[in-house]
């Protein structure tokens, strides 16, 4: 009865803010004043029990591979996609999927979680399995540090029951895998690069020193072997060779490919498992809304490229090529881009100096404009108001593919005006 009238309530309010035009959390947030054993109660049916994937970056991205994965595989699987990795998210999420006895058609639930939100969410709910994909400079205004941000990651890997996924390069986390292996209270699985590829994946500081050496790192059960231009990857999985062509674009997309093939082997039942059929099942995984994106606009392609950090930022230039490309960037600093953005100033924009930036804008452009004068980049025009750079841009390179390099709110902002103008997913609200 108890979880009738708390269905009834979080729809209603579903229904309230869909009609307000936003507010896709909400619900949760309703759902979580009202009664705080929903979500423990609803997802305790499912069978498989509760993935949940964390880490600085490439959450939103790797959800959506492991989601897709395990649903080739003949899974129903249940997964927060309303755009909030909050524990409110997630219960907001459920809203859409239960029916008015809060029963849930699913045999697993993959949620992403913010790093801080999923020590709450891991209080509540213990997850069968969780993947930890990277310790890296994000957001320090909000986590101080980045063994703080590590030792939040920790609590999640010992809240876990069945299997810890995580990145055997960094040194962070292969020390907490490490712990876990050894108190027995988890298995520990790990993905990786191949000493060839690791070459290619510049670490968060800069630094030698803070890249697990290769001669160093486990057995990985996934490992990146080789990158065949932008969008082909070689795999070893579980020992196997497997190369395959992929939707997705850019070196951590592809990466993080490697980290969704590790988890869902570690989460499939044996009589499901099939390493080939997984590979198949990745090569037609689109990628995630504003990562590496790309919509069609006046019949010219447009990329739209998260940026959050100076790895993020790193290898985002490394990834795409500005030749043939009108390039745009644009930089918030609201609460969820990170106010302090004086990480831009660890990043190379040297590969962007021939060919120019052709607008600079956001809160920050000012900000922006300066970084790009000392590595000598040209700029056409900068202008601190999104949408009519958006404007400018888009009627001063009609005829020409197009690139922006954004933070998460100015993506959001993005996003929306160019959902005006042609076709781009949304996240169910």
């Amino acid at each position: 009865m108890f979880n009738a009238l708390t269905v009834a309530a979080g729809k209603a309010v579903k229904r309230l803010a869909k009609l307000r035009g936003g507010g896709s959390a909400l619900p949760g947030l309703v759902v979580e004043k009202l009664d705080k054993g929903f979500l423990s109660r609803t997802l305790a049916q499912l069978p498989y029990g509760v993935v949940v994937v964390s880490g600085t970056n490439g959450k939103t991205t790797t959800t959506k591979m492991v989601v897709e994965l395990l649903r080739a595989r003949g899974l129903r699987v249940f997964t927060n996609d309303t755009g909030s990795n909050f524990v409110r998210g997630v219960l907001a999420a459920l809203m859409n999927e239960v029916d008015a006895k809060g029963r849930l058609d699913a045999d697993i639930a993959v949620l992403e979680l913010d790093e801080a939100h999923a020590v709450h969410f891991v209080a509540q709910v213990k997850p069968r399995h969780a993947l930890l994909l990277n310790v890296m400079r994000d957001q320090l205004d909000r986590f101080g540090e980045v063994d703080y941000t590590a030792s939040l990651l920790a609590k999640i890997a010992a809240a876990t029951t069945g299997t810890v996924v995580t990145n055997r390069h960094d040194r962070r986390l292969l020390a907490l895998g490490k712990t876990i292996s050894d108190a027995g209270t988890a298995r520990v699985d790990y993905f990786g690069l191949s000493e060839t590829t690791a070459a290619q994946f510049p670490d968060d500081a800069g630094l030698p020193d803070d890249r697990q050496a290769d001669t160093d790192v486990p057995t990985a059960s996934v490992v990146l072997e080789e990158l065949q231009g932008g969008s082909r990857a070689r795999f070893t999985v579980a020992g196997a060779d497997y190369s395959t062509q992929l939707k997705l674009t850019g070196l951590y997309n592809i990466y993080n490919a490697a980290a969704a093939l590790a988890l869902a082997r570690a989460v499939l039942p044996e009589h499901l498992q099939d390493d080939a059929a997984l590979v198949r099942a990745l090569a037609n995984v689109e990628p995630a809304f504003g990562r590496g994106e790309s919509l069609e606009v006046n019949g010219q392609p447009l990329e739209l490229v998260l940026v959050k950090n100076p790895a993020g930022f790193r290898l985002a230039l490394a990834s795409f090529s500005p030749t043939g490309y009108a390039t745009m960037i644009a930089v918030n600093d609201a609460y969820a881009d990170g106010r302090d953005l004086s990480w831009l100033w660890d990043v190379d924009f040297e590969s962007l100096r021939e060919a120019g930036v052709d607008m600079v804008c956001g809160v920050r452009a000012h900000e922006m404009g300066l970084r790009l004068y000392y590595d000598q980049v040209p700029v056409a025009a900068l202008n601190t108001d999104v949408q009519a750079a958006m404007n400018q841009f888009l009627e001063t390179h009609p005829d020409q593919p197009k690139r922006i390099f954004c933070t998460y709110t100015a993506m959001l902002a993005l996003r929306k005006q160019l959902g005006t103008m042609t076709d781009v997913e949304t996240a169910i609200q």
